[in-house]
């Protein structure tokens, strides 16, 4: 008598990983991907400034603190004021 024949299954995807942006729209200008983000960890300072108008953001950081949340503080301080 033999053995059964084993079912193999499938190897398992890996995930691909997608690099976050550091480019993004102006709330200002509205112009896209025109602010860059620029992080500077010794100093726990993140920049953000746009190309186009000119406007510039500073905001203190944390050690893991991404360019997102630069924009995102950004935003956040223009809904403030507003």
């Amino acid at each position: 008598m033999g053995r059964r024949k084993s079912k193999r299954k499938p190897p398992a995807r890996r995930k691909i990983i997608e690099n976050m942006e550091k480019q993004f729209n102006c709330p200002f200008c509205n112009h896209e991907k025109s602010c860059d983000v620029v992080i500077d960890k010794r100093k726990n300072v993140g920049r953000i400034t746009c190309r186009v108008c000119k406007e510039y953001f500073q905001t203190p950081i944390i050690s893991l603190s991404d360019p997102v949340d630069v924009y995102n503080d950004w935003i956040d301080a223009c809904e403030q004021i507003n």
